[in-house]
């Protein structure tokens, strides 16, 4: 009968679809082949055969029950495969997920940083919060015979692994000249990316010059009076300093203020 059978009942969701669908139109869902069915009979011809056999190993009787068990397992089969069956394979395969193991290993490496460098990190730390040092007066610093005395590969740990913004570090060192030394604008900047100063990028020492807040004329007028009081500088070698490209770099308008405003 199953040969004329035209439709089918899905197993998900007890439609009816066509005899030889294996996706049900409805739900999705694959309906299973006929390499499934033939595996699940023969493990039921497998069960049933060592049942037999071992209810047949007390009498001969036993032999011709286990053979006409075996004889009928087949038809019987499928229908039990199908009351049992609801493709529990994809839910079970999805199951095992080992991720402590990576987590785990991950960790290692951490273990595993020497002390150094660990110690040379605390101190780039310390140096960035609190003095707003750059990258490369970090390492610097870590490195120098008259500094830490860090080893260079301890050093670039630190200063890699370092979370700072040099942006921001820059722009604090530049509002410090402002506020206790009262420098111009341009020479901020070259002290910023001085090689024998604080060694910011260019880029960061500009950050910082477009975005400190500063009064430059006032800066200019607190350095011409303190050339006035320490070195009783005249008002025109004052102005002559205070726009000099080799002393304080201010406009000549910052100068002129300066000038006009000293008593």
């Amino acid at each position: 009968m199953k040969e004329n059978q035209k439709t089918k009942l899905c197993k998900h969701c007890k439609t009816e679809i066509p005899a030889g669908a294996k996706i049900c139109p409805n739900c999705k869902k694959k309906q299973g082949g006929v390499v499934k069915w033939i595996i699940i009979g023969v493990v039921a011809i497998a069960v049933i055969g060592s049942a037999a056999g071992k209810s047949g190993s007390d009498s001969p009787s036993g032999a011709q029950s286990a053979s006409n068990s075996a004889s009928s397992a087949p038809e019987t089969s499928p229908s039990v495969s199908e009351e049992t069956t609801a493709e529990p394979a994809p839910e079970v395969a999805a199951e095992p997920e080992a991720t402590p193991q990576t987590s785990s290993a991950e960790s290692e490496p951490e273990e595993n940083i020497p002390t150094e460098y660990k110690s040379a990190l605390k101190s780039a730390e310390a140096y960035s919060k609190i003095m707003h040092m750059s990258k490369t007066g970090i390492y610097d610093q870590l490195t120098s015979e008259y500094g830490d005395k860090f080893s260079a590969e301890a050093a670039q740990y630190a200063v890699d692994n370092l979370e700072a913004d040099w942006n921001e570090n820059a722009l604090a060192s530049a509002q410090n000249y402002s506020d206790t030394m009262h420098m111009s604008k341009a020479r901020i900047y070259d002290q910023l990316t001085s090689e024998y100063g604080e060694q910011f990028t260019p880029e960061e020492a500009q950050y910082a010059v477009d975005n400190v807040v500063a009064d430059w004329n006032e800066n200019a007028l607190a350095t011409a009076k303190n050339y006035q009081d320490s070195m009783n500088m005249s008002p025109e070698a004052i102005r002559d300093q205070l726009t000099s490209e080799y002393g304080e770099k201010f406009t000549q308008e910052e100068a002129d203020y300066a000038i006009d405003n000293l008593k």
